[in-house]
């Protein structure tokens, strides 16, 4: 059995996986970093149509979006229309049309593509990881299990099995 090492070079008990082609994506290379509402990429989302803006659904305040970025085939972002940083910024009902936004996402996951759990989470914060932090937006994330297999793990890959412009058309008409 291999020892684990500390960062003094001392075995611990954390068990590390290297992502080092994170460090790219964190210093912003790809990441659309959004200063003001005229560069947020969820705001200039909504002015497009919804296949080449890759959004599933639209609401009252808030839509429903492919993320760029999945961490699994279906990953959804919901997004409120308004530039907004912080959950505590929202008005009751732009948080109420999130909340349902997101059991809708999850009802129709289920159908499409029989999700069997769901990651759902927001970073608030950069410090928090939140690639555009300055809009709001909550992540529904589809899992299955064996899911984090050994093509993400150990080979550093993750398998998508539609182009997301198709998981988009496949959940829209489902919505």
């Amino acid at each position: 059995m291999a020892e684990i090492y500390g960062g003094a070079g001392m075995p611990d008990a954390w068990q590390r996986l290297w992502a080092p082609h994170r460090m790219e994506y964190l210093r912003g290379e790809n990441r659309p970093l959004a200063t003001n509402d005229v560069e947020c990429p969820f705001c200039r989302l909504p002015a497009l149509s919804d296949e080449d803006g890759l959004i599933v659904t639209r609401g009252k305040t808030a839509y429903v979006v492919m993320n760029l970025y999945p961490y699994n085939a279906g990953h959804l972002l919901v997004c409120v229309f308004r530039h907004v940083a912080d959950l505590t910024d929202l008005t009751d009902e732009e948080r109420n049309e999130i909340s349902s936004l997101t059991a809708h996402a999850m009802r129709t996951l289920r159908k499409v593509s029989n999700a069997a759990g769901f990651n759902i989470g927001m970073n608030q914060g950069e410090a928090s990881g939140a690639g555009v932090a300055e809009h709001i937006h909550q992540h529904v994330v589809p899992r299955w299990g064996g899911d984090a297999n050994f093509m993400p793990i150990i080979g550093g890959v993750k398998v998508l099995p539609q182009l997301l412009s198709q998981t988009r058309a496949d959940l829209a008409a489902a919505w």
